[in-house]
């Protein structure tokens, strides 16, 4: 190879070498490691694991069919449905009469698709298929940057899985793994015999909870790699975004590691301010280059303005994933129904925070993962109520603000599991169909409570707006086995209310009861709302109303001027009496 001394770059012309032809680097350096075989790291694809070679490719002669949908991409923006399922290509399903090999990319791109379709998301969310040597680690521990796994096929054949996904109206982010890279020596670590990617020292330069290299945000060349890497997706790829893994362990220098096994930065705190750097240019070339492409930051801490743009400030992302609400709502799921009532605060402490950043509701694979059981194992009670609690809280999740997720096996499959399957598709449908679930998902303009203080019954309700205010859902969700019969809800219009979903559907393996016939609502003053209705929650359930031809009051006439003259003794006794009202009306 030559030395482009001017570029600082290595170069080398090989004439007459044909697509799928096998190559490395040889380095031999004065560094630490001598002679040492590289796979390239700019590689366009690589050979079949255990193998390490990087191959010759032309990721330029596919035609692609998707011009419609990336036309209209530009024009979308967050007051879309977003309903995302997860999915980790080499286990969603195998061929078992052929050595339970992984399908490839065409393959899924029919079959997979043709189930995205029928379940009703909106999008795809790849766990990383850029290559990786180890399969256990699910590509999150990356060597090729710019190179699709070949475990299910070639470039192409991604490019098709894409161009099919696009052509039948869904998205497809990919997980993108900046945050660190694994020691295997065909890969970055000491590529040049010395520590070119990475920090030097260990106290910033390994990940010690995942045995992994950090990069060193901090030099030019790093920067430009990682951020073509991310360029070279979007554009050769045509991905509808990058979900960014492991930001909190990017964001700070103490991340994981105890007094003395990290180091401060130049002002003597602990965020890393390289990195916060990197992050921000990213996202702010991602959204120049490619509009209407979405950011997403798996960040799990309480750093400010995530999902704010750069020039205010904030780091740029367009949505971040609601860790907390996760949190909170599978611990409280997960509790005992009778103990419920001592945990309404899991329930509703996301809607202290929920318009603090743009949300994604994750429930995703590191739910499941590391023996934490699955979804449905984690919920109390015999296997009816297990089935009845998961459906609650799918109903809760759908309802809540925030974009959807949901990892592949969350809606299960086989005879026993066909009906929260269809309650999944049908909810899936449901969010798709009604705008206020979506519209306004950043704001109070689109959620209000209607109760949270029935803790004794472990009952909360509220409605979900739309951008016309008057365009609104009712959802009440019962946290408890015991069915409730006659039960109030306030509402802000008369007419009659029918039931657009109802988890305890006997369809969905409940047990049938709700509300089938329209409820009307009455002229009673309830729960702060002018109008109520009276109506029967089933056990473990949530279920969302809709008004039919909603009837709202007329406005309120502007209130008069106080008069100056007015004796103080009189202002006093009204306050009185409106605090008494008040009182007694809950």
């Amino acid at each position: 190879m030559r030395f482009r001394h001017e570029a600082g770059l290595w170069e080398i012309f090989l004439p007459g070498l044909e697509a799928g032809t096998p190559y490395k680097y040889e380095i031999c350096s004065q560094g630490q490691r001598g002679k040492a075989d590289k796979a390239d790291p700019y590689g366009f694809a690589a050979e079949l694991r255990p193998q390490t070679a990087s191959l010759i490719y032309d990721v330029d002669a596919y035609q692609w069919g998707d011009a419609g949908w990336m036309g209209r991409r530009r024009a979308r923006d967050l007051n879309q449905p977003m309903s995302i399922y997860e999915v980790h290509l080499g286990s969603w399903r195998r061929v078992p009469d052929e050595a339970n090999r992984w399908l490839t990319y065409r393959e899924l791109a029919h079959q997979l698709v043709a189930y995205i379709k029928e379940m009703g998301y909106t999008h795809i969310e790849l766990l990383p298929i850029t290559e990786h040597p180890y399969d256990g680690s699910w590509g999150y521990q990356t060597v090729g940057y710019f190179a699709p796994t070949s475990r299910y096929g070639s470039p192409a054949d991604f490019m098709y899985f894409v161009d099919t996904c696009h052509q039948n109206g869904i998205g497809v982010f990919l997980d993108w793994a900046p945050a660190h890279f694994p020691k295997d020596v065909h890969g970055l670590n000491t590529f040049d015999g010395t520590h070119l990617y990475e920090h030097a020292d260990p106290r910033r330069g390994e990940h010690q909870d995942w045995g992994t290299l950090i990069f060193n945000y901090g030099r030019n060349e790093v920067r430009n790699f990682l951020l073509s890497s991310a360029m070279f997706w979007l554009n050769k790829y045509h991905l509808d975004g990058l979900r960014v893994d492991a930001v909190a362990s990017m964001l700070y220098l103490d991340y994981s590691r105890k007094p003395g096994e990290w180091l401060p930065n130049r002002f003597g705190g602990r965020e890393n301010l390289e990195a916060v750097d990197f992050l921000k240019e990213f996202n702010r070339l991602v959204h120049e280059a490619y509009p209407g492409v979405l950011t997403i930051a798996e960040e799990s801490t309480a750093w400010p303005m995530v999902t704010r743009p750069v020039y205010l400030g904030g780091l740029g992302f367009d949505l971040k994933w609601n860790m907390g609400w996760m949190h909170d709502l599978l611990a409280y799921m997960a509790c005992d129904p009778l103990f419920r009532r001592n945990e309404q605060g899991k329930l509703t402490f996301s809607l202290m925070y929920a318009f603090s950043e743009n949300y994604l509701l994750p429930l995703s694979h590191d739910e499941v993962v590391h023996l934490k059981k699955s979804l449905l194992d984690k919920m109390p009670g015999d296997r009816w109520q297990k089935f009845a609690n998961l459906r609650a809280f799918y109903g809760f999740m759908t309802a809540h603000p925030g974009k959807k997720l949901l990892f592949m096996g969350g809606e299960p499959h086989g005879a026993a599991h066909r009906g929260l399957q269809k309650f999944v598709a049908d909810l899936n449908r449901l969010y798709r169909a009604e705008p206020s679930l979506y519209e306004v998902d950043g704001s109070w303009d689109g959620f209000e409570w209607i109760d949270f203080r029935d803790i004794d019954h472990s009952i909360v309700a509220f409605m979900r707006r739309a951008k016309d205010p008057q365009d609104f859902l009712v959802v009440a969700c019962n946290f408890t086995p015991v069915p409730r019969s006659g039960y109030r809800l306030g509402v802000p219009a008369l007419g009659e209310y029918r039931e657009r979903l109802n988890s305890d559907a006997a369809p969905y393996g409940g047990s049938g009861m709700g509300n089938p016939q329209p409820v009307p609502a009455e002229a009673v003053k309830w729960h702060t709302q002018p109008y109520s209705v009276v109506v029967t929650l089933p056990p473990l359930s949530t279920i969302i109303l809709k008004p039919l031809n909603p009837q709202f009051p007329p406005p309120k006439a502007e209130a008069a001027e106080e008069d100056p003259a007015e004796p103080m003794a009189q202002k006093k006794d009204d306050t009185a009496e409106g605090d008494a009202l008040t009182a007694d009306n809950g």
